[in-house]
């Protein structure tokens, strides 16, 4: 796989009326398609041909796994430090 990079997407407002944050792990797969991934959000990920696109879609999937899980996310503990590529 080529490149990965992640951002943090807001999507709404959360329990107390505060628009939640979520770090995205963004790829590009072999096709050439983008695939973003939410690790605070089990099984929630999409994919789409333009970054436009994704970030479109993975406000509806956050969206989408939040109501699965009844807008209770349990915290990791984790903190997003960032990406690096190493070679061996």
């Amino acid at each position: 796989m080529e490149g990965a990079s992640a951002q943090a997407v807001g999507t709404g407002k959360g329990r107390e009326g505060m628009e939640r944050e979520f770090t995205v792990v963004i790829q590009k797969d072999e096709g050439g398609y983008y695939v973003a991934t939410v690790p605070e959000l089990r099984g929630c990920h999409t994919q789409a041909r333009s970054l436009d696109e994704l970030t479109e879609r993975v406000k509806e999937v956050i969206l989408l796994c939040l109501e699965v899980e009844g807008q209770e996310v349990s915290e990791t503990g984790l903190k997003f430090i960032g990406v690096q590529r190493v070679a061996v």
